[in-house]
């Protein structure tokens, strides 16, 4: 058989993603590209490597096999590209980061000034909510994933390296702006627009509501912190969310923050690898850049 890497980086994507769109999504190909490349694989095997079942597609039984053979062969490949690159001692090539939507207010900026002292690496950066997150850390999908809240029961690495803040906003007009330690048990009374369950922040919210004996039903849920944002200055409720995702509104006057008891919530930005991965030189240096510069490049101090 006269297989190439390009079609097996295609097959695993799409038995991964299982659908042929999100793959070519993931890969930058056209569709048609995708299918096409596919094709000859199983015309080099002989056999049928996915079936269509109504309108999902399932792996054969020897989709499953070249699947295991495909995981083993780019994985043997990327660990000699990792080996080759730290006998070189040159800090290029590919990497991988997969982020919870939150942290897209501050990571590109970290990857952008890492980028300009080390310009021949090659990022593929992914945002996605905590749960697909957590997915790809197990599948070992990328160099580094970036959240919140690690994972408790898994085996892997984890580093701090940034302080999240969470804070309660509302509309300036709002009734309880400008008031001083607002009691939880008033708050509650309020309407919340909130993230879907699942959400780290939404979780570290519900954590100290339990704790003090509260809890609220949720007038709104909304999938993005620029969602809420828009839901808040419009009148619709109140929200809890991270203070880098708030400073320009701040700075505009569009929201204000509120003093709450117990609040701000001090939490971590995590940078998290299965424990026994082996690093590449890339992702190494890229480790300890963020853990090294990341207040200097963000100005907090």
């Amino acid at each position: 058989m006269h297989l190439t890497l390009q079609q097996l980086k295609l097959f695993e994507s799409v038995y991964r993603n299982k659908s042929y769109t999100r793959a070519s999504e993931e890969l930058h190909l056209t569709q048609p590209a995708v299918s096409i490349q596919i094709k000859r694989l199983e015309n080099q095997v002989g056999l049928p490597l996915f079936e269509l079942v109504g309108k999902k597609i399932f792996p054969t039984a020897a989709g499953r096999d070249v699947y295991d053979a495909c995981v083993d062969i780019l994985g043997r490949v990327a660990e000699l590209r990792r080996s080759i690159e730290d006998l070189q001692g040159e800090v290029k090539g590919p990497l991988g980061l997969s982020v919870v939507t939150t942290a897209k207010y501050f990571m590109p900026h970290l990857l952008g000034h890492f980028l300009q002292e080390y310009p021949d690496v090659e990022p593929r950066l992914r945002f996605s909510n905590r749960a697909r997150v957590v997915e790809r850390l197990m599948d070992n999908e990328d160099d580094f994933v970036v959240m919140g809240r690690v994972p408790t029961d898994k085996g892997v690495e984890s580093f701090p390296f940034l302080e999240n803040i969470l804070v309660v906003v509302a509309p300036p007009n709002h009734a309880l702006a400008g008031g001083k330690k607002v009691q939880l048990q008033e708050l509650v009374k309020e309407r919340f627009i909130e993230r879907e369950e699942g959400s780290g922040t939404r979780m570290a919210f519900e954590r100290l509501l339990e704790k003090n004996g509260l809890e609220i039903e949720p007038y709104m849920e909304l999938g993005s912190s620029e969602a809420i944002k828009q839901g808040v200055m419009a009148g619709l409720g109140l929200a809890v969310l991270s203070l880098h995702s708030l400073h320009l509104e701040l700075s505009a006057g569009k929201l204000e923050l509120l003093d709450v008891e117990g609040f701000p919530l001090k939490r971590r930005w995590y940078v998290v690898y299965l424990k026994g991965k082996k690093l590449s030189l890339v992702a190494r240096t890229f480790l300890d850049y963020i853990l090294a510069e990341t207040h200097q490049v963000l100005n907090i101090r």
